[in-house]
């Protein structure tokens, strides 16, 4: 018999938090895995930036991820007292040794999820696009078993 539309029953598959205070520190989990997403995307761009065209500036950020320059001056603000980067008003963006190295983890995240996708078949244009989402919810240990695959394939 089929299951009514209406059923307020969660399916059985879907884990729930058992109590509020786990829903809460799920949460907050996810927030923090949000803003790690941000400040990896933001190192990355400014490396990719400062390597092409020597510099990165606000409006170059912008431009390459879409969006404004508000934005940008407010994640700069937290990176910044992260220790991500060091910024001066009309200046250009540069990263710290901090920076650096998470910028340069990231690359390598990346291009190892790419690759890996790319050997699996996947076109070009969509393993950059999934990977984009995939490098920042990758394990170490997933990231480690797709290499030793890639070393496998070459």
């Amino acid at each position: 018999m089929a299951r009514p539309v209406n059923s307020t029953k969660a399916p059985a598959n879907i884990p729930r938090p058992r109590t509020p205070s786990q829903q809460a520190e799920n949460l907050r989990r996810s927030r923090r895995d949000r803003a790690a997403e941000t400040a990896q995307d933001y190192v990355e761009a400014i490396a990719d930036l400062s390597a092409a065209q020597g510099r990165a500036r606000v409006v170059d950020l912008a431009r390459r991820l879409g969006v404004t320059h508000v934005t940008v001056n407010r994640t700069l603000a937290r990176l910044q007292q992260s220790g991500y980067v060091s910024t001066k008003p009309y200046q250009a963006i540069f990263l710290t040794d901090a920076g650096r190295k998470l910028a340069a983890e990231c690359k390598q995240r990346h291009e190892t999820v790419t690759a890996f996708l790319r050997s699996l078949g996947i076109p070009e244009r969509v393993a950059e696009m999934d990977a984009e989402g995939i490098e920042h919810h990758v394990s170490p240990e997933t990231l480690a078993a797709f290499e030793r695959q890639l070393g496998r394939l070459g």
